[in-house]
């Protein structure tokens, strides 16, 4: 009877004991977070420390800016390697490196387009030179204008004549040099044609061969 008495006081008291609640992972996690998570610009801007206050006056605003471009020194090597980098990239244009030059003028199809042209003495070229002349002598003597006029007309006439034979011939050499390129049609012979209308010596990249070379 004792035992029995004993073993119900024992289930008794376990019975009455509090149970401790089971806590999951998931809760765990969820109760950790405790807070929305922060913006980027809100994180990046307490990464980069407090914000130094604006300026109060023209002469404060000044002197921070000076102090941001650093000593006179500094200016003056950092201004000097800027003309050193721009006068390399404008030499290595000139010379036709492919890694300096315009979208325009890159690849093989475009040097040997230009090869193509800088070889041969184009009427074309001719054009804007005379166009000069017959305008400065249409202003000094107002009496020559209608022949003037007659004469730019001229110009134009076999200047286009010689583009549509220079787009054609540019085309064919292109098909018969690089058979796999679909680098063609109008758009190629128009940059043969605006390379011969200027003069040599302001084509860019410059000339790589002579008029008469074989190409």
């Amino acid at each position: 009877m004792k035992l029995l008495r004993r073993g119900n006081s024992d289930d008794s008291d376990a019975s009455t004991k509090p149970s401790t609640p089971v806590e999951d992972a998931g809760s765990k996690v969820s109760l950790g977070k405790g807070k929305p998570t922060p913006k980027r610009r809100d994180a990046e801007a307490r990464r980069r420390g407090p914000v130094a206050p604006a300026p109060m006056n023209s002469k404060e605003a000044r002197a921070r800016k000076k102090a941001t471009k650093g000593t006179k020194e500094d200016r003056k090597a950092q201004s000097a390697e800027r003309r050193a980098a721009a006068t390399l990239r404008r030499e290595r244009m000139a010379a036709g490196d492919d890694k300096y030059l315009l979208p325009r003028d890159k690849g093989p199809v475009r040097a040997y387009v230009r090869d193509l042209i800088d070889s041969r003495r184009n009427l074309v070229g001719m054009f804007m030179p005379a166009a000069l002349i017959l305008i400065v002598t249409m202003f000094v003597s107002p009496a020559v204008q209608f022949i003037v006029t007659f004469a730019m007309l001229i110009m134009m006439v076999f200047m286009v004549g010689e583009g549509i034979y220079l787009g054609k011939m540019v085309n064919k050499r292109v098909r018969e040099r690089f058979p796999d390129s679909i680098d063609g049609g109008f758009k190629l012979g128009w940059y043969g044609f605006t390379r011969a209308s200027q003069i040599k010596k302001m084509r860019l990249p410059k000339p790589r061969v002579k008029p008469g070379d074989a190409v």
